[in-house]
């Protein structure tokens, strides 16, 4: 399993980096399987770098913030007006209960039969298990002022863990464990951002790693351009007993 970060800067996009959106591929079936974690602020430019849209497999969208879900709107007008014309099947699209709603209410004048033309909308739940190609994908319910998911992506014995915006909670714990690659949310610092019940710091983000237990390899991502990376790492680091690894715009990652 392929991990590509599209984007990964926090709450907004950043002079580095679109906001959250990570690419997930698989070989299956003599091609490549495409999975989109997230279509945040700006992310749909830096996609083109890796994966012509057209091509995706599906896409699941963890909440509803701006961060995570505002290229939507892009990604309609790339699959429904480009020159070779609109793909004969909508792309399936999960998301928290209103993300039709929601894509509408972004696109002033889109009418819902449009946009079903192009997104085939799901709603998650917590523990709900999707199917797209080779990908098992089970959503949880997460920490954060909207209702948010984050998601355990399974393929050929290989485990992602991606946070999604969350604090220190339950459903964390139960993604996070026994995977290969923890993907985790480190928007806050430790001393500075106080506030709970939104985003991890780095420390946290460690500690819920550890707590899960079996985790490989612990990512921070969705680290807004005001903080310093080097700060969440090293408040990851005096908790996390290995490597603490940074998110990096473009690069990728075998699992």
């Amino acid at each position: 399993m392929r991990l590509t970060i599209v984007g990964c800067s926090g709450s907004y996009a950043g002079p580095a980096s679109p906001a959250s959106c990570y690419l997930v591929q698989e070989e299956q079936d003599g091609r490549t399987w495409s999975l989109l974690l997230d279509l945040g602020s700006g992310a749909l430019g830096a996609l083109q770098r890796h994966l012509d849209p057209r091509l995706l497999d599906g896409m699941v969208i963890s909440h509803l913030h701006p961060d995570h879900c505002i290229d939507l709107t892009g990604m309609y007008v790339f699959r429904r007006y480009h020159p070779l014309g609109t793909p004969s099947e909508p792309v399936p699209v999960w998301g928290p209960p209103g993300t039709l709603a929601r894509f509408v209410g972004m696109y002033p004048g889109i009418e819902e039969h449009l946009a079903h033309q192009i997104y085939a909308v799901g709603d998650l739940d917590d523990g709900l298990v999707l199917t797209v190609g080779p990908f098992t994908v089970t959503a949880r319910r997460v920490r954060h002022p909207v209702e948010a998911y984050g998601f355990r992506v399974e393929a050929n014995g290989r485990v992602l863990a991606y946070s999604g915006d969350t604090d220190s909670c339950d459903g964390l714990l139960d993604l996070l464990s026994g995977a290969h690659l923890a993907l985790v949310d480190t928007a806050f610092v430790d001393g500075r951002d106080t506030t709970t019940g939104i985003h991890l710091s780095g420390s946290r983000a460690a500690q819920a790693a550890l707590d899960a237990g079996g985790v490989g390899r612990l990512m921070l991502t969705h680290i807004p351009a005001w903080n310093d990376p080097e700060v969440c790492r090293a408040q990851a680091a005096a908790v996390w007993p290995g490597e603490v690894e940074l998110a990096v715009p473009d690069a990728a990652y075998e699992i």
